[in-house]
This record gives C-alpha cells, structure tokens and sequence, in this order.
C-alpha cells in the first residue's frame, strides 16, 4: 500500500483510517534522506516518530545516502519525511533503490509526505512550475519513480494563501496534461492500493 501525505501522519482522523491497514505490523523505519541538512535532526522528526509509536511501532531512524536500501525490506512500514524533492529523486537513482520502493509499496506499507509525495508519483513537473529553485542538484530529468499515477499537491491551503498564483498555475498544470490533481492538505492522505485511487482522508 502506497500513503500518500502532506505532513506526515499528523491527524488523529488520518491515524485512525489507517490503523485497520497496519493489523499485524510491528516495524517502522522514518527515512530522514529528503533532508539533504538537518536529515535526523530535521525538526518534523520526533513528531513522526511519535505518530508512528502511537501506531504501536517500533521506529528506526534510516538514511539512504549511508545505509543500503536494501535493509529497508527488513520493516513493515516505511516512512519518509518531506524536504527537498530533487535531492531526495537523485538520492534514490545513485542509491538504486527504485525496485526496492516498489516491492515495498506492493507488499507492505510505503508512506511519503511532501517532497515525496511528488517523488513517488510519475514526475516532478507540477513542484518544478512552484520552486525550480530547490534544484541545486542539477536534476534534468524530472521522471518520478511512478508508483502510482495518480499525482497530488500537498500543503495545499497553506501556500495558497503564500504564493501569488498557486492554484492558476496547478490549474494550468491540469490542462495542459488533461489530468485531475488531488489536493490536500496538512493532516490529509491519500491511500493506494494496487494503483487505484482508494480514498483521501
């Protein structure tokens, strides 16, 4: 299952929906890549570890740019906190771990907020319209790892009241690529399964 969040598991109705999903899961790893900085002392950290444990969790704090991804097969719930989007794609193609996300988004439990939200799905366009700046990478490839199709925007309320424009341009977005994106924000998830849209909380 595939989970798909603007801040992480940050609201109680969210928790809830997804607790019946996790019946039988015992093992989390927070990966803390996405933050090319702080990484485990990103401030969100202890929050998610704290969601995480109220899921009945036991939570390992991961690094792909230090530890192989392989590991991560080892957890039942894989989480990865937001941060910069460029830096957390590029990390994932030099660490190979492409395959190793998709096993785990078909057999357990893969959940993303954020950066990732853009990273797990088909492309990086729509955050690249809003913050090409973030690229400090040089990523000229902007193809996501496409485990799913369907494409969100996260953080929604919060940068439409901070960015000139920012529904014009998703809207734009929308047109140009004859697609629907889902809208959500700080507290909200979308939860996928098998490549079908099952709902948003």
């Amino acid at each position: 299952m595939l989970i798909l969040c603007s801040n992480g598991l940050s609201s109680e109705r969210l928790r809830i929906c997804i607790r019946s999903k996790m019946v039988g899961c015992r093992t989390s790893a927070l990966v803390v890549t996405a933050d090319p900085e702080y990484k485990e002392n990103n401030y969100h950290v202890p929050r998610c570890v704290s969601e995480l444990q109220a899921l009945n969790l036991t939570v390992d704090i991961f690094d792909l740019d230090k530890q192989p991804a392989d590991l991560l097969l080892n957890y039942d719930v894989v989480e990865f906190i937001g941060g910069n989007p460029y830096y957390l794609l590029d990390s994932i193609r030099k660490t190979d771990s492409i395959e190793i996300l998709r096993k785990i988004a078909t057999t357990k439990i893969l959940i993303g907020w954020s950066a990732a939200v853009f990273v797990f799905g088909p492309t990086l366009e729509l955050v690249n319209r809003y913050s090409p700046e973030m690229n400090f990478v040089g990523l000229t490839d902007l193809s996501g790892l496409s485990l799913t199709d369907i494409q969100v925007l996260p953080h929604y309320s919060k940068f439409l009241s901070r960015l000139n424009h920012f529904e014009e341009i998703c809207r734009v977005y929308e047109k140009e690529h004859n697609i629907n994106i889902i809208r959500i924000n700080d507290g909200d998830g979308v939860l996928i399964d098998s490549d079908s849209y099952i709902c948003k909380v």
